[in-house]
């Protein structure tokens, strides 16, 4: 196979630590990702990152996907539409949560 070529790339990165990266290539393929140093406790040096961005490419069967992500204090959470999602809750959990949360338990 040839190589593929990068039609577009870019890269910022500031003295702040937050930073910007793009690039995308001939056979479809688009990524964006972004992120900054984030405080995660209370000293200076309890620092953490927060990045969000989404990459895209076309599936051997000719379908775009898309990926839009984040990852934080919370982990790194994808979403798109090819991904499959949790079912909802029932509702006898969601009321027993409701309930221990104005116990105060949770």
């Amino acid at each position: 196979e040839k190589p593929v070529a990068i039609l577009r790339s870019a890269s910022d990165f500031k003295d702040d630590g937050s930073w910007r990266h793009s690039f995308a290539s001939e056979d479809g393929i688009q990524v964006e990702a972004n992120g900054f140093q984030k405080r995660v406790g209370p000293k200076p040096e309890d620092v953490g990152a927060v990045s969000r961005g989404s990459y895209s490419y076309t599936s051997p069967e000719g379908f775009l996907i898309t990926v839009n992500w984040v990852a934080d204090e919370n982990g790194f959470q994808a979403k798109g539409d090819h991904l499959p999602v949790a079912p909802p809750m029932p509702p006898h959990v969601v009321k027993m949560l409701a309930d221990l949360r104005a116990a105060g338990r949770l």
